[in-house]
């Protein structure tokens, strides 16, 4: 199942000399983080009392760790995320302003940037990846023959009518055995992961899991149609036969939990990233969970069959006697999506809480997430922290707990929680930036937020969680300083203490 990972000469020769590697057998913690796609912050019962849609396992997680109320993704979109909790550094860092990775896109991580998963094979971890990748390959089909993998679904004119087709040529299948034959670079697997399993995203073409470098199986044929219908696939592309978009959530539950039950019987510490690919689309609602939320409503439901997936991870932990040497991170990319939210709402569920905003906005809820950390033995069960924290404080967080000097080119804006997972309530960090998905920028101060649009606005949010109130015009000296210290944060190519770095890019204002 394991991939060996090597680390590039050049990574190498920044880090050898700070960080040691280990191969002792050691009571250093597994570490498994649930990255769920677009579950909102008023979706999970713990996070939103009067929520009504059931979630008792993410409860029961909250109940036994720790739960930050004021934690907030990098983006309010997918890719810019995911991103930034791998390697530390906020993404737009990166050649990715805004948007996200696009379909058949080249890699965002690049070959000589230290994930979470390459530092903590320093220390003797085995690392899997399992789940939503969207993060780029180098898909390997030449220019010329891009015209075989795209265009076979769109909206025709002003009637927005969807045009499609149905069957492929044989011209387009010869060509997809030869790519689908070949490997698929740039993935987690050269990126500091021993091991892959999942699909790059499930509502996208190619429509077959990939397992390290490797389709499993060459794509044929077209998807059926009728998958490519309102919240379930996008676009048309390249399917293996009989493609069953319901399979891919348990299929990468039952993955990930063969892969606990392997790793209960190692000497080695092991490090598992799960990006569930759910509640996003393509809602593929199994039938035994429809109508188990209690509402009438596909989404609902499928926040409750992953509740129950999430469930059956846990309890593998503990089947295999891993759960009190064991830290559990759970949050989600972004907030939930507006497409449905009406209905639910009707029904007097509020996706995002008392959040303003929805997926790709800049407003809170857009981009302050559930997020959750289990660790036995060093977390008091049932604690709060109100204290503003960042997905991309993750690395920075494992890197403390596991002993690691981070080099001062690694994890630029990761700030440790470890105190705070001890019981401490000294702020980690005085700043903090989200964006929006077309990367309008936002700042935090304490319970101040600045969104650094053309004109600036201003709230706080300590007296205002709903962002109702634009107080620009009564505080422009704060205003200032804020904007002084962001672009401070940008031209330092990071925000934490250390030696100057570069972006990749030339930042957008």
């Amino acid at each position: 199942m394991k991939k060996t990972y090597h680390f590039p000469m050049v990574l190498l020769g920044c880090i050898a000399t700070q960080i040691s590697l280990s191969s002792q057998k050691s009571t250093l913690p597994n570490i498994l983080i649930i990255y769920a796609d677009d579950l909102g912050y008023g979706d999970t019962q713990c996070y939103n009392h009067q929520g009504k849609i059931p979630t008792p396992n993410i409860d029961h997680l909250a109940s036994q760790g720790m739960q930050f109320t004021d934690a907030h993704s990098s983006c309010s979109i997918s890719s810019p995320s995911r991103y930034t909790l791998l390697t530390g550094r906020y993404h737009w860092r990166s050649k990715l302003q805004k948007g996200n990775v696009g379909m058949w896109d080249s890699p965002l991580i690049t070959y000589d940037r230290m994930t979470i998963a390459g530092m903590v094979k320093t220390k003797g971890y085995s690392t899997y990846a399992v789940g939503k990748w969207h993060l780029g390959w180098n898909w390997p089909f030449a220019t010329d023959q891009k015209s075989h993998f795209t265009g076979f679904s769109g909206f025709e004119g002003k009637s927005n009518k969807i045009i499609m087709k149905t069957e492929a040529s044989d011209e387009d299948k010869e060509i997809w055995a030869q790519v689908f034959s070949k490997p698929i670079t740039g993935g987690p697997v050269e990126v500091g992961f021993d091991y892959y399993f999942g699909t790059d995203v499930p509502n996208w073409p190619p429509f077959c899991f990939i397992e390290n470098d490797h389709t499993l199986g060459i794509p044929t044929e077209l998807l059926d149609p009728e998958l490519i219908t309102y919240k379930m696939a996008s676009y048309q592309g390249p399917a293996l036969k009989d493609w069953d978009l319901k399979n891919i959530l348990p299929t990468f539950s039952n993955k990930v939990i063969s892969i606990i039950e392997e790793e209960g019987k190692s000497e080695s510490p092991f490090l598992i990233y799960l990006p569930l690919p759910s509640p996003h689309e393509p809602i593929a609602v199994n039938e035994n969970w429809n109508g188990k939320s209690g509402l009438n409503n596909k989404y609902s439901d499928y926040v409750t069959q992953t509740d129950h997936e999430i469930g059956r991870i846990l309890k593998a932990l503990e089947d295999n006697n891993l759960y009190r040497n064991t830290i559990v991170i759970f949050t989600s990319d972004n907030g939930s999506n507006k497409v449905g939210a009406e209905e639910l709402k009707a029904q007097g569920h509020f996706v995002n809480g008392d959040l303003r905003g929805y997926k790709g906005d800049f407003w809170e809820g857009g981009h302050r997430i559930p997020f959750i950390i289990r660790y036995p033995g060093v977390t008091k069960a049932g604690s709060k922290s109100n204290l503003l924290v960042h997905q991309v404080d993750i690395m920075a967080t494992i890197a403390d707990i596991l002993d690691i000097d981070m080099p001062k080119n690694i994890g630029e804006d990761s700030y440790s929680l470890f105190k705070i997972l001890k019981g401490s309530n000294k702020p980690p960090r005085k700043y903090a930036i989200s964006t929006s998905g077309n990367g309008i920028q936002t700042i935090r101060k304490d319970s101040w937020k600045l969104i650094c649009t053309e004109v600036p606005q201003l709230y706080n949010l300590a007296e205002d969680i709903g962002e109702s109130k634009n107080i620009a015009s009564e505080f422009p000296k704060k205003i200032l300083k804020m904007l002084k210290v962001r672009e401070a944060i940008i031209l330092k190519g990071r925000s934490t203490r250390g030696t100057v770095q570069k972006n990749d890019v030339e930042v957008i204002r």
